[in-house]
């Protein structure tokens, strides 16, 4: 393949492997597989410290390779960090080009498929009713302020209590005893069902389930609507009817497939301390009262895999990313359909700020689509629009828009004391403010005022072909005479 001097492409498809699967990865062990066959899964040595080892070692290999821990702390069962640490392994784990990615989820999210329930599955091949967080499963301490252990990738189903319906979310889950959880939850539908039963004086039964296929990961992030059970997006992703088994101590339905699931039940009218812990914005979320799990029985596999997400990495960014650009595209798309793409990008941590590429009609419809962007997404805190020649996944181009198409005086949007994300540490509990900024070029300007420079055969330039690597060593005679 010749290697040219132009390449319009994101860093991110580049990866190892890309585009050489065409099918979804259904299981995590086939995804380890894949993974180590191209030159990214790292085994380390055994033993690895669980206080902080572990996560140091994860951070420092994160999306470059997936990170095997055997042994980690003595203990028998292995930890895998950084399953999906960059956005090409995700469009690798759906079977598609890293274009097609955000349709594709998109796709799944708009036309779900039911699950298929079991009897006998994997995930249940080991039942321990009289369960130990730390003795029976190996979870890291992560940051230096962290208040302890924390199980930081279990997607958590639960069930509406009305209508039964069932929600999967991850959320952040501090062992605060031998069968005690401490959890954090944002005001989205886990809350929501923990709120019913609170009012009726019920426990809400929930699942914690560590160890899973990347698209179920990836699912379990979609921003769906209430009663909208995200294991139906997964299944859509995988292409098949999603295997689940009820739990040992609950109705709940938990993937048959998962490596370890920890039943419990939120209690309550109870809430204890749970904090500090680092977060996605890479600082600390503060310490305070939250709910409470009490842990009923843990299943898994003979040899179950445990899997840890490091607070803030990649992994935990690219996760969350993913679904809300393909959410945010499809909702600007109805409004205005000359959004071509969005991208929320890694420096304002895939969450609070989005770059747009808009066929701009209107001198006025960028700020439109900003407005479209802000009520998209409540964490949506920065909307740069640019215009189609631009690559909204190169922060370099961006910047540049920026810096050449955009005036303040005409350009700025501020919306003051708006809702955000509580995690930021700008905000004041959530309440802060959006900007939104027009890099697009004027509709009525002159031609040649925004035309790039280009050099005629930039394009047709093949390194390979026109630079002799063997003349190095005799530059000097290459200079002529003098």
């Amino acid at each position: 393949m010749s290697t040219k001097t132009k390449i319009a492409r994101s860093p991110a498809a580049t990866s190892p492997g890309a585009g050489a699967n065409r099918r979804p990865f259904t299981s995590l062990r086939d995804w380890l597989a894949h993974l180590a066959s191209t030159g990214r899964l790292a085994v380390t040595k055994p033993n690895a410290n669980l206080a902080h080892e572990v996560a140091a070692i994860a951070k420092v290999l994160d999306g470059r390779k997936a990170t095997l821990f055997p042994n980690p702390g003595g203990h028998a069962l292995p930890i895998v960090s950084g399953l999906v640490s960059a956005r090409q392994w995700i469009a690798e784990a759906m079977g598609v080009d890293h274009a097609d990615m955000l349709a594709r989820f998109e796709h799944a999210a708009a036309n779900p498929r039911p699950c298929e329930v079991v009897t006998k599955a994997p995930a249940q091949d080991v039942v321990e009713l009289s369960p130990d967080l730390l003795r029976d499963l190996p979870i890291p301490t992560h940051n230096e302020h962290d208040s302890g252990p924390y199980i930081t990738a279990g997607l958590i189903i639960s069930k509406n209590p009305k209508t039964g319906r069932q929600n999967v979310a991850i959320v952040r889950l501090q062992v605060s005893g031998p069968k005690k959880l401490g959890a954090l939850l944002l005001p989205r539908h886990t809350n929501l069902f923990y709120e019913m039963a609170e009012a009726n004086g019920a426990p809400l039964p929930v699942a914690v389930v560590i160890g899973i296929d990347p698209l179920s990961l990836l699912a379990s992030q979609a921003i769906a609507p209430l009663d909208q059970d995200e294991l139906e997006i997964a299944g859509a992703l995988q292409g098949r009817n999603l295997p689940v088994v009820k739990c040992k101590t609950s109705d709940l339905l938990v993937p048959a497939e998962a490596e370890i699931v920890v039943e419990g039940h939120m209690l309550p009218k109870v809430r204890e301390p749970e904090g500090p812990f680092g977060e996605f914005p890479q600082y600390y979320g503060e310490r305070a009262d939250r709910h409470v799990i009490a842990i009923d029985a843990i299943t898994r596999r003979k040899d179950a895999i445990y899997h840890t997400i490091g607070g803030g990495g990649l992994e935990h960014l690219v996760l969350g990313g993913i679904p809300r650009e393909a959410t945010l595209l499809g909702h600007l798309k109805r409004t205005f359909p000359g959004v071509r793409d969005v991208h929320l990008s890694h420096g304002g941590i895939c969450r609070y700020h989005l770059h747009v590429k808009l066929a701009k009609r209107s001198d006025g419809e960028p700020k439109n689509v900003m407005m479209g962007a802000f009520a998209g997404h409540y964490d949506v805190k920065q909307v740069i629009v640019v215009d189609e020649d631009v690559d909204i996944h190169d922060p370099a181009q961006v910047e540049w828009a920026v810096a050449t198409r955009f005036q303040a005086d005409r350009g700025l949007l501020v919306v003051n004391d708006s809702q955000g994300s509580k995690l930021d540490p700008s905000t004041r509990d959530g309440l802060g403010s959006k900007m939104g900024i027009d890099a697009t070029k004027p509709i009525a300007a002159p031609e040649m005022t925004f035309k790039k420079i280009y050099v005629p055969g930039e394009d047709a330039v093949d390194l390979t072909r026109d630079v002799d690597t063997t003349a190095l060593a005799g530059w000097t005679k290459k200079l002529g005479a003098g």
